[in-house]
């Protein structure tokens, strides 16, 4: 019997069976890119301003700016909202200016709702120019949207 048959057969001579991989399993990462997208897929129309509004329609074009404005809403009942809180306008001033750092170039949005009075917009508007703020402008549904939109699209300043 040859010798190295016999190290064949006694396992002594045998090369390892399990070797390493040297490929890279994506399937795991594949599993949470798919997880992440539908996370955000779902939280992304939950970003939008969260008070529900019936905007007036106009035909006023967006106005364009680079930062990101604060949005004061005033539903149909005259509740005023910073961003989507409920505030009292006796505390909106002092509320812009923490959230602002005081800055008065800071662009602020107003959305009333069609059936809130006017005047209550007004009054809010007022509060806010008095406090400082030159950068206010009006909100509405835009041209050819429909009135129930929630959401800023288009301005008029």
């Amino acid at each position: 019997m040859d010798v190295n048959h016999y190290k064949a057969f006694t396992g002594k001579g045998r090369r390892r069976r399990h070797t390493q991989m040297s490929e890279i399993n994506v399937t795991p990462f594949v599993d949470v890119m798919l997880v992440l997208l539908i996370v955000f897929m779902v939280t992304a129309p939950l970003l939008t301003v969260g008070v529900p509004l019936d905007l007036p329609t106009t035909k006023a074009t967006t106005v364009q700016g680079n930062d990101e404005p604060l949005v004061i809403s005033v539903d149909a009942e005259g509740r005023i909202y910073l961003e989507d809180v409920v505030i009292e306008i006796e505390n909106l001033v002092p509320k812009l200016r923490a959230v602002t750092g005081a800055k008065q170039d800071q662009r602020i949005f107003v959305r009333g709702d069609t059936n809130v009075n006017y005047g209550r917009v007004l009054a809010v508007m007022g509060e806010i120019h008095n406090a400082g703020f030159r950068r206010v402008a009006m909100v509405s549904a835009g041209p050819g949207r429909a009135a129930t939109s929630g959401d800023k699209k288009d301005s008029k300043e």
